[in-house]
C-alpha cells in the first residue's frame, strides 16, 4: 500500500511546558491538573507533562530518601484520581515522576525500593503503565547513575488506533534502545518527556536530534520539555514536534510556559506489538485506550502549526538574556525571597546584574548602593547614579572610607597595619558586610556581580565582591559581559526605550578601584586574549602544550593556568549562578582543591613550589586585589 493511502487517524495532543519547583508535590499536582483541564477545554487525545513533573527536577539526593520517593508515589496515585473527579479522565495524561523499583537490579545488586526516573499514563482515574527511564546520564550536571536504577521496558499506548511510544529524556540522545524498540514495535507516534536543561545553541542540537531520532524510529516524534530555574540550571523550554521525515510540525516558546496543541494524521496500528525483547533487551508493555480512529477530525482554531511554530528562533544573545532573567526570576519567587540588593559601582558586571533584576523582578524589587572608597573615581559614581536613574530601582550611597579606616586604625593598633593587598581587600570585605547586614535587615537576597573571567583567575576578593546568595553573570566571560550590555541597550532603543546601561560603564577601561589608578589589566591580560585562552582551558580542558601551540605566549599560558589552578577553592565558595555555557563552574566542572597537578610546568612537582609573589592554595592572591562590586 502507498504511504499515502496508508489508513490514517487523526490524534490531538497537547505538550505542557510547564514549570514545576522541587519538591512542591502538592503544586505540582494541582498545576498538572489545571493544564490537563485546559488540554481537555482544547479537545485532546493525549497530554504529556515533563520528566519528573511530580516532583520537579532536579531532586539529587532528595532520590535517596524512602519518605520522597513514597511521597511522589502517593501523589501520583491520587492524581490519577483527581483527574477523573474534575471531569478530565478522558484524556490520556503522560506525566514524569519519582518512583521506586520493585526488584533487585542485577547489574548492581542495588535492592528494591530503589529509586527510578519514571513516567506513567494516567486515564480514567487509574494508572495504566509505568515505565522507568533506559539511559542514565552521568556526565555533565547529571548524576542519575548514582541514584536511579534503569528501567527495561518500553510503554506502547494504543490512542484512536494509533500506537505511541513513550520515552524519557536521555532515553533520545543515546543509539539504541527504547527509540529502536519502538520501531521494532511498530510505533505511529514516539512522545518524549524531558527535562533538558538549556545552554548557549542546545535548541539547535535536540532539533537535529529530533529529527534523527524521527527517521530512526520511522514515525512522528514530540518532544516535551520543561522551563524554569532550578538552582544554577535553567529550563528552556522550546519543545518540538516533527514528522517521520523531520519536518516541524509544531514548536513551542523559549523561556516561557505554553500548552502546545497540535492535530497528527498518524498510521493506524495492525496487529499487536511483539512481545519478545526487543533492542537492549527491552520488553514492550502494550496498553489499549481505544482502537477507533478519528477521521475527519476539524483543525482546533488556535492549534500549532508549522507556520506559526517553526519561526526564527531567539539570537544567541537574546537566548542568554532569557536564561539570565528566568534563571534569577526562579531563584528568587522559589527560595522566597521578593527583592534583590546590589553594590552598583558604575562599572560594567554591576550594570549588566542590575538590568537583569530589572527584568527579572522589576525595578521596584531591586536596590542598589554605591559604596565609594577613597579611590572611587567621580565618573564611577556618576555612571552608578545615571544607572539607577534610568532603571527605576532604589538607590542610595553609603561612604565605606570611615569604615576601613577605622578597621585600619584598629587593627593596626592591636596586630600589623594592613598594607597593600590587603588594605585592598579589606575594602571588598566592607562591602560584602555592608551587603549582608541590608539582607538581614530588609531581606533581600544579595547578588553577587563577578564573571567567569574572574572567577577563573581567582581575581575576587572572600567574603568581600564574592558575598551573595546567587551570581547571575557566574557563567559569563569578559567578553561576553560586554556584548550582552550593547545587546540589552540596543534591545531598549529598538522599542523606544531608554536604554538601561550607561554608556561609560560599557566603554571605559575596567578597574577594581581599590588603588590610585588601577586598571584589570594591571594584573590581567587583556580579557579578548583572556578568554580566548580560558575558553581553550576550562571549556574544553587543553593543556598546556596544546595551548601554546594555538599560539598564547608560553609565559601568559603558564602564569594563566597557574591562576586557575590555585582559584579552585575561591570558586568553591561562590555563590550559584545561572549554567550558559557547556562547562559552568559548579555542577559542570569537578576539581579537587587540594591539587598537586599542575600543566603550567612539569617541571613542578609539588604544589608547595611556589615563588614569594604567587599565593599557596589558602592565601588571598598578591595578583587578584579583587572586589568587582
Amino acid at each position: 500500500m502507498a504511504p499515502d493511502t496508508v489508513p490514517s487517524s487523526r490524534l490531538r495532543v497537547c505538550l505542557a511546558q510547564l514549570n514545576t519547583s522541587v519538591g512542591d508535590i502538592a503544586g505540582n499536582c494541582d498545576r498538572i491538573v489545571e493544564w490537563t483541564g485546559w488540554a481537555a477545554e482544547a479537545g485532546a487525545d493525549i497530554v504529556a507533562f515533563p520528566e519528573m513533573a511530580v516532583v520537579g527536577y532536579q531532586v539529587d539526593d532528595l532520590a535517596l530518601r524512602p519518605s520522597f520517593v513514597a511521597a511522589s508515589q502517593a501523589a501520583l496515585t491520587g492524581l490519577a484520581g483527581r483527574l477523573a473527579e474534575a471531569g478530565y479522565g478522558d484524556v490520556v495524561a503522560i506525566v514524569g515522576y519519582l518512583d521506586g523499583s520493585d526488584h533487585v537490579e542485577r547489574s548492581t545488586g542495588r535492592p528494591a525500593g530503589s529509586p527510578q526516573d519514571a513516567m506513567a499514563v494516567l486515564h480514567q482515574g487509574r494508572v495504566i503503565a509505568r515505565s522507568a527511564k533506559h539511559h542514565l546520564p552521568n556526565y555533565g550536571v547529571f548524576d542519575e547513575f548514582r541514584y536511579f536504577v534503569p528501567g527495561d521496558t518500553l510503554p506502547v499506548v494504543r490512542v484512536r488506533g494509533v500506537d505511541v511510544a513513550i520515552v524519557i529524556c536521555e532515553d533520545l540522545w543515546q543509539d539504541g534502545g527504547p527509540v529502536s524498540a519502538a520501531r521494532e514495535a511498530g510505533a505511529g507516534f514516539l512522545l518524549a518527556i524531558n527535562a533538558s536543561p538549556y545552554e548557549l545553541a542546545k535548541d539547535d542540537a535536540r532539533l537535529a536530534l529530533v529529527r534523527r531520532r524521527a527517521a530512526e524510529a520511522g514515525c512522528a516524534l514530540a518532544y516535551v520539555n520543561q522551563v524554569g530555574g532550578q538552582d544554577e540550571l535553567v529550563f528552556d523550554g522550546d519543545s518540538v514536534v516533527v514528522d517521520a521525515v523531520g519536518a516541524i510540525v509544531a514548536r513551542g516558546g523559549q523561556f516561557t510556559e505554553e500548552l502546545l496543541t497540535f492535530d497528527l494524521d498518524l498510521p493506524i496500528a495492525e496487529g499487536l506489538p511483539p512481545t519478545a525483547p526487543l533492542a537492549d533487551g527491552i520488553t514492550v508493555d502494550h496498553v489499549l485506550v481505544s482502537a477507533e480512529p478519528a477521521a475527519g477530525r476539524a483543525p482546533i482554531d488556535g492549534a500549532a502549526s508549522a507556520e506559526t511554530c517553526s519561526g526564527d528562533r531567539l539570537s544567541d544573545n537574546a537566548s542568554i538574556w532569557g536564561a539570565l532573567v528566568l534563571g534569577l526570576r526562579d531563584y528568587v519567587r522559589k527560595n522566597g525571597f521578593r527583592s534583590v540588593v546590589i553594590a552598583l559601582s558604575g562599572g560594567i558586571d554591576s550594570a549588566l546584574s542590575t538590568a537583569i533584576a530589572c527584568d527579572a523582578l522589576g525595578p521596584e524589587n531591586v536596590y542598589c548602593y554605591s559604596m565609594p572608597s577613597k579611590y572611587s573615581s567621580e565618573h564611577s559614581r556618576g555612571d552608578a547614579a545615571e544607572m539607577a536613574r534610568r532603571t527605576g530601582v532604589h538607590f542610595g550611597t553609603i561612604p565605606i572610607e570611615p569604615m576601613v579606616e577605622a578597621f585600619l586604625t584598629t587593627v593596626g593598633a592591636a596586630a600589623t597595619p594592613l598594607t597593600g593587598v590587603a588594605e585592598e581587600n579589606l575594602q571588598a570585605r566592607v562591602r560584602g558586610t555592608v551587603l549582608m547586614a541590608l539582607s538581614n535587615e530588609e531581606g533581600h537576597l544579595v547578588l553577587a556581580n563577578g564573571n567567569k573571567s574572574e572567577l577563573a583567575v581567582g581575581y575576587s576578593t572572600l567574603y568581600g565582591d564574592a558575598v551573595g546568595g546567587y551570581a547571575p553573570l557566574k557563567d559569563l566571560f569578559k567578553v561576553r559581559i560586554w556584548e550582552l550590555a550593547r545587546w540589552r541597550d540596543k534591545a531598549a532603543a529598538e522599542r523606544g526605550e531608554v536604554p538601561p546601561i550607561p554608556e561609560n560603564s560599557i566603554e571605559k577601561p575596567p578597574s577594581a578601584e581599590l588603588r590610585p589608578d588601577q586598571l584589570d589589566t594591571d594584573s590581567l591580560a587583556d580579557y579578548p586574549v583572556l578568554d580566548r585562552l580560558l575558553d581553550l582551558y576550562v571549556e574544553q580542558d587543553r593543556g598546556r602544550d596544546a595551548l601554546i601551540a594555538s599560539g598564547f605566549d608560553e609565559a601568559l599560558v603558564d602564569r594563566t593556568l597557574r591562576l586557575v589552578d590555585l582559584a579552585e577553592y575561591k570558586r568553591r565558595q561562590y555563590p550559584p549562578g545561572t549554567k550558559i555555557t557547556g562547562k559552568a563552574f559548579g555542577r559542570d566542572r569537578r576539581l579537587p582543591i587540594t591539587n598537586a597537578w599542575r600543566e603550567s610546568s612539569l617541571r613542578e612537582s609539588s604544589l608547595r613550589e611556589t615563588s614569594p609573589h604567587d599565593p599557596s592554595p589558602h592565601e588571598p592572591s598578591p595578583h587578584e586585589p579583587a572586589p568587582r562590586q
